[in-house]
This record gives structure tokens, C-alpha cells and sequence, in this order.
């Protein structure tokens, strides 16, 4: 039996016993329980008028707020099973490890979108010990802030066909060390910045009318020159040390900064350390195809005792290394709206950049120059003690320190 006849035949039994007010709120009551197009099935199984029955429904929500909200409850307070987020403690921290590795889009933004679906990533818990549906997966993600794009290309530059397997690789070998208690950094170069009384981007709160002046035409300042940020970023300890660059971002420039970071934060936080893993972009003073960056990472290995494991990202996917997304983008948070006036300046807003989850920074003036050109000879390139992986030997290597014998020849 249809809604609107059931509804027809309680009105002919009801109806002679309603005044209009009564017949109004019933009217009303009876189209909220219908739900949506319940006010025209009422309408036409009793003839009254839409805009009646309307009046009904708000009489009874402004006199009887509760009963609207009986009728729209589903079920009473508590009622249904328990959300497996109570039940299985651990379903949610093993979701993100399963969709971590594979995490694509802008990291910046609060949108995060993966490339597994939900029923993939539904078997795959399953497989784990873990009761859940595909459906459940999908209320999850969203809650953690992820949406599965799919059918849908953006532009990232060109993409190498083992761009997946070589965020696989890294992923893997980041927990590899930290789970012998091995440090790991994220390293990279941040945006050369004017130092002057230029126009920085975002808004901070002043007096009503009164912004800060700034330059109109953003021309390098001779005398106050730019400023380099190259930041190391410390995945385990959620660290970080940027240093401060007045020259240029070369190799030699990119490893002193490295070095630095050992001397003021590394070796305190890590005194039993054996290697240490670098995650660095495919191109800049870092790049993987930069023969002074390796020989200057040799140095390193030898000064410092250590050996060192470079893992870089392919071409086009630099976003993605920890630091732009950890640290980087914090720091453009926290001097928004404010002229970079001064070095110092820059090196004070770096230093108290800090987030809820706990980052902590240090940042110091680089005054050294660097020198731009150096070229690396086959000669010395060859007495690097470098070994590389099976795959992709050019991405992923390990420089380690050289005999004490070879270091005096």
C-alpha cells in the first residue's frame, strides 16, 4: 500500500474529529515523516492546501522543537553498534601506513588524494586481521582528510614510469634506518628571497588603515642582497635546521649546510650514529646528476665517519620530498604579511616557526661564499667510494668513508 493511500485513509478516519489547528499539525507531522515530497503526497491524499500544510510544519517546530527532532531521529541516542574506530584501535594507523607510501597532490594543501582504492585498501586490511568493508574504508579516508580522485589527469611535469616504485623505495628505506635508530633528513633548497622592504605575500592584523609600506618594484637591493634558505629537515626527530645563505646555492654551499646541521643538531640527537639517509630532489645544487654534489658528499662521509645514503626523487615530484610539506611550508605560514627587512630578520622568523605537533627550528647566517662552475674531473671522480643500488643506481646510492690509505695518496 502506497504512503499517500495509508495517509488518505487516516485522514478520512481522523478528520471529523480534528479542529483545523489539529488537522494542520497533523497534516505536518505526517509530512515530515514522509521525508522529502512529503508535503504533496500529503497535499493530495487529503486535499489540503501546500502552503497549509507548511504552516503546520513550522507551528510544530517552533512550539514542539523535540517532536521535529524525534521525527527526523532514526534511531534513539547510542543505539547501533559501536564505530570500529572504538572497537579495532589500530585500523586507522594501519590504513595510513597502507595509503602513506602511495600519497599523491599538493601536500600543502589539506586536500590528500590516493591512488588505491577502497576496496584494495579494504583487502588489504583485511589480510591484516581487520574487519572492515570497502565502504567503511571510504568513511575513513574522508574523515582523514582524503578523497579518491580518479579519471582525472593534473600536470606535474613528465612523469617516469617508475615514479611510483621509487616513492615505494624511499618509504622503505626511511623505515629501514629508523628502525635501527638511524637518522634520516630531508633536504632542499627554499626560495631565494629578497631582503629589503618588499611585499610578502599573505596578511597579518595592524591598526585598521594602517598597512606597512612597502616598495612598489621588487629590484634587488645591492646592499642588502637576497637571502638562500637551505633546509634539513629531521624526519624521526621532527626537527629542523635552515641554514641561511648569502651567495649562491651551489653543491659546496648545499653540503656546508648539511654539515651544520651535524654540528649543531645531528650528532647530539643521534652520538651512536653509523649512516645517515639523505632524501633530496632529482635537480639544483642537490641533484642527482651533480658530480660536485657527490664528491662534496664524500668529504662529508670522510669527515664526518659516516656512511651516507642518497635516495632522490624522480623528475617533476619535488613537492613530494618531507621538507616542503614539514617545514617549508610553516615557514612561509609564519612570515606572511611580514618585509623580510633583514638577514636577521629572516633568520629570527625561521628560528620561531613551530607547530602544534611539536617542530622546532633553528636557523644561522651563512657569510661564506661559495664559489659557481666547478667541474669535477673523471679523476677525481673515480676516487669516490660510491656504491649503487639495483635499482636505479643513478636515484639511490650509498657513499662511504674512504680508507685512511686513499685519503693520503
Amino acid at each position: 500500500m502506497s504512503p499517500s493511500v495509508v495517509v488518505q485513509q487516516k485522514y478520512a478516519t481522523l478528520s471529523a474529529t480534528m479542529n483545523e489547528r489539529l488537522r494542520r499539525h497533523w497534516a505536518g507531522c505526517e509530512a515530515l515523516a514522509l521525508g522529502r515530497g512529503g508535503i504533496s503526497a500529503v497535499a493530495r491524499a487529503t486535499g489540503m492546501s501546500p502552503n497549509t500544510i507548511r504552516k503546520g510544519i513550522r507551528e510544530i517546530q517552533s512550539e514542539f522543537p523535540q517532536l521535529a527532532e524525534e521525527i527526523d531521529r532514526v534511531r534513539r541516542p547510542g543505539g547501533g553498534r559501536p564505530a570500529l574506530r572504538e572497537t579495532d584501535p589500530s585500523l586507522v594507523e594501519d590504513l595510513e601506513k597502507l595509503v602513506d607510501p602511495a600519497t599523491r597532490g599538493d601536500p600543502c594543501s589539506p586536500l590528500l588524494w590516493t591512488s588505491k582504492s577502497t576496496r584494495n585498501l579494504a583487502e588489504e586490511l583485511q589480510r591484516a586481521g581487520h574487519q572492515v568493508s570497502h565502504m567503511t574504508v571510504a568513511r575513513l579516508l574522508k574523515q582523514l582528510g582524503y578523497s579518491l580522485q580518479a579519471n582525472r589527469k593534473t600536470r606535474e611535469g613528465k612523469d617516469h614510469p617508475d615514479r611510483d616504485a621509487q616513492f615505494e623505495f624511499i618509504n622503505q628505506k626511511v623505515r629501514a634506518f629508523q628502525r635501527r635508530g638511524q637518522p634520516v633528513i630531508s633536504v632542499d633548497t627554499k626560495k631565494r628571497e629578497l631582503v629589503g622592504d618588499f611585499k610578502n605575500g599573505g596578511r597579518e592584523w595592524r591598526p585598521k588603515r594602517f598597512p606597512e609600506q612597502v616598495r612598489t618594484h621588487d629590484f634587488r637591493d645591492k646592499e642588502l642582497g637576497v637571502a638562500i634558505p637551505y633546509g634539513v629537515y629531521d624526519m624521526t626527530q621532527n626537527n629542523g635546521w635552515v641554514n641561511v645563505g648569502i651567495d649562491r646555492d651551489t653543491s659546496q654551499f648545499a653540503v656546508a649546510s648539511i654539515r651544520r646541521w651535524w654540528r649543531r643538531m645531528g650528532s647530539k640527537a643521534y652520538p651512536k650514529a653509523k649512516a645517515l639517509l639523505i632524501t633530496a630532489d632529482g635537480g639544483g645544487s642537490n641533484g642527482s646528476r651533480s658530480r660536485l654534489w657527490k664528491l662534496c658528499i664524500q668529504e662529508l662521509a670522510d669527515e664526518l665517519g659516516l656512511s651516507i645514503s642518497l635516495c632522490h626523487f624522480p623528475p617533476g615530484t619535488s613537492k613530494w620530498n618531507k621538507i616542503e610539506h614539514r617545514m617549508f611550508c610553516h615557514i612561509t605560514e609564519n612570515w606572511r604579511g611580514k618585509p623580510l627587512v633583514s638577514r636577521a630578520v629572516i633568520v629570527n622568523l625561521i628560528g620561531h616557526t613551530t607547530t602544534r605537533k611539536g617542530l622546532k627550528i633553528k636557523a644561522a647566517l651563512d657569510k661564506h661564499s661559495y664559489e659557481k662552475g666547478i667541474r669535477v674531473s673523471d679523476e677525481d671522480f673515480a676516487t669516490i667510494n660510491m656504491k649503487r643500488e639495483s635499482f636505479h643506481g643513478d636515484w639511490n646510492y650509498t657513499i662511504r668513508p674512504r680508507p685512511t690509505s686513499d685519503l693520503l695518496t
